[in-house]
């Protein structure tokens, strides 16, 4: 079953993805993502603890994740997940 998971993203990574240079999320798994989630990122700011009010949705097209992912320098429960984002209801 698909999920959506809404994170917060920093400045400077929700900008990466906005201009199409990151197309990845490493995260801690602690969600349980899969593929074909939809990932909702929030534009975060840590200094300030408030939420600019800028998102991107993405849907999840692959995960690494595990003994693969441990094997490559991952920590323990992390993944990398290839993501594709949309813009206005369009993939990027």
């Amino acid at each position: 079953m698909r999920r959506e998971h809404l994170l917060k993203t920093w400045p400077e990574f929700f900008g990466a993805v906005w201009e199409r240079k990151k197309l990845f999320e490493v995260r801690r798994n602690d969600r349980r993502f899969r593929v074909g989630d939809t990932l909702t990122l929030a534009e975060f700011d840590p200094k300030t603890e408030e939420f600019s009010g800028r998102r991107i949705s993405a849907r999840v097209s692959y995960i690494l994740e595990g003994e693969v992912a441990e094997s490559m320098g991952l920590k323990p429960g992390y993944c990398v997940m290839d993501i594709e984002p949309t813009y206005n209801g369009r993939t990027a």
